[in-house]
């Protein structure tokens, strides 16, 4: 009858009253970034609210394209908030957290409007960008307002003379530059070759 007693009374003293809440350890803070308005820096494409660096050129997708007004709202750890023409929109650091978000950011709203520097490229050079595609002779410059960046985990150097992108998860193409960092070709598998390449050479391509 003792034993059970004492049972009871150490039951007792260890249930929690319902009127007591267990603290939960706050979600730290993401680290602050520079909320800056520009442009956005190159042809990106989104799900409808978010876009990833990796940029895939897939179903459901569509173009915001270079030099669209952009304002950098709030940062997270993964990704930043931007509004793009008046569209909030996540942009998210998958592939490329070897780079801290606030340099990541600015990889992507730049404060000069790439359209000027678009406008003084030779006309072929000007619709490639605009198509989202790449041609020979293009500098690594317009590659970029084309098609974007390179995700960083798979291109450390942005000096490299290949360049990888992948238009899905199961479709890599690469862009290869010669010798004067100017786009010699571009090698993939079919399917991506027709959305992203142009063959015929780029006259001038260079910026004058």
């Amino acid at each position: 009858m003792l034993k059970r007693l004492a049972a009871a009374a150490l039951l007792a003293a260890t249930v929690v009253p319902a009127s007591i809440t267990v603290a939960h350890a706050q979600r730290p803070s993401p680290p602050p970034g520079p909320l800056v308005s520009g442009y956005l820096c190159c042809n990106m494409r989104t799900y409808g609210d978010s876009i990833s660096d990796i940029n895939y050129d897939e179903q459901g997708t569509s173009i915001v394209a270079v030099g669209t007004p952009a304002r950098i709202t709030t940062y997270d750890f993964r990704w930043f908030g931007v509004e793009l023409a008046g569209k909030q929109q996540r942009i998210k650091n998958d592939y490329s957290r070897n780079i801290p978000l606030p340099t990541f950011a600015q990889r992507y709203v730049v404060t000069a409007d790439p359209k000027q520097k678009l406008a003084t490229f030779p006309a072929p050079v000007r619709e490639a960008i605009l198509a989202g595609k790449v041609m020979p002779g293009m500098t690594r410059e317009q590659v970029l307002m084309a098609i974007a960046y390179p995700v960083a985990s798979e291109n450390p150097s942005l000096d490299a003379p290949v360049w990888r992108y992948w238009r899905d998860s199961w479709s890599e193409f690469q862009v290869q530059f010669d010798e004067k960092g100017l786009v010699k070709t571009v090698v993939g598998d079919a399917v991506a070759l027709n959305r992203v390449f142009i063959a015929a050479p780029a006259a001038a391509a260079a910026q004058p």
